[in-house]
């Protein structure tokens, strides 16, 4: 069956068709590509989409923007097959993606999610390797030293403290997608969150390790504009609280510890700060600074 990639678009239209390109060089033919175009006010991306003669390939637009929450429910409304991926507008598939991720769910198929090798790249598609994301991939390493496929308490206090999925390249069962909802009022972190209920509800993740998966980071992201303003931290602020709540009440205390510590997300604040300070003055890095060193308290 083929692999459901949903693009949930809103951003550079040239981006986007880098993004759609490289699904189109896919060394494995089993995929089906849909856009869906938050209504974003640019006619490009529309006849860039409409252009490409492959069956495979459709675009939806909304009337209205909906934000991102809503584009992601209504991508996993479409979706009508097996094996479900929602694919960031700026990313890139290497040329393997399809058929490595396909051949892992094929391999383990009781995994929910498959977590495939990625490469971090810049804005110009260069491949770098941030500190964050050096440390993501020890935490993912020590989560994987006993195995591959990952679930229970083990797993969600391992996200909780440092979230080392990359949520674009991720490949779902459909079943476990739906199974689980988009969490209102956290665009930023709702990745985390919808993995952390998939696994409190008994879902696993699946690291499969060959690279096939380019992510882009770059300042002009959605998480990368709230972290300077300290909006992003607040509302993984509102998310660990509820997260420590849910854990705790399964019974998975370490979980729950982890969630009020969320110790990586504290330090990653407290390494904006001067660059906030620099770009806002003093009055900026009060919510950075709250967030680093401030924990949660237990209920």
């Amino acid at each position: 069956m083929p692999l459901d990639i949903f693009i949930p678009y809103w951003g550079d239209p040239d981006l986007l068709e880098t993004t759609v390109h490289s699904v189109l060089a896919q060394d494995s033919d089993d995929w089906l590509l849909t856009v869906v175009d938050d209504a974003y006010p640019d006619p490009r991306p529309q006849a860039f989409v409409e252009g490409i003669a492959d069956e495979r390939v459709r675009y939806v637009r909304h009337e209205s923007n909906v934000g991102i929450t809503e584009n992601y429910r209504s991508c996993v409304a479409m979706a009508t097959e097996e094996h479900v991926v929602l694919l960031g507008c700026d990313d890139v598939l290497l040329p393997s993606y399809v058929r490595t991720v396909l051949a892992a769910h094929a391999r383990v198929p009781e995994a929910s999610v498959v977590q495939p090798g990625v490469q971090v790249i810049d804005a110009d598609g260069t491949v770098v390797r941030p500190l964050g994301d050096v440390v993501k991939d020890r935490l993912r390493a020590r989560a994987t030293r006993h195995g591959r496929l990952l679930r229970g308490e083990a797993l969600a206090a391992s996200l909780l403290q440092a979230d080392w999925l990359y949520w674009p390249s991720l490949s779902f069962r459909r079943d476990a997608l739906t199974s689980v909802p988009f969490r209102d009022g956290m665009p930023i972190i709702q990745d985390l969150a919808i993995i952390v209920d998939l696994v409190l509800a008994g879902g696993s993740v699946l690291v499969e390790p060959r690279t096939c998966f380019q992510y882009r980071r770059h300042a002009s992201s959605a998480s990368s504009a709230k972290a300077f303003d300290g909006s992003r931290f607040a509302g993984e602020r509102d998310y660990f609280a509820l997260a420590a709540g849910l854990a705790d009440a399964q019974g998975w205390h370490r979980a729950a510890r982890a969630a009020r510590w969320h110790v990586t997300s504290r330090l990653h604040a407290l390494t904006l700060a001067p660059a906030a300070v620099r770009a806002r003055g003093l009055s900026g890095v009060g919510p950075l600074v709250r967030h680093a060193v401030v924990p949660l308290r237990q209920a």
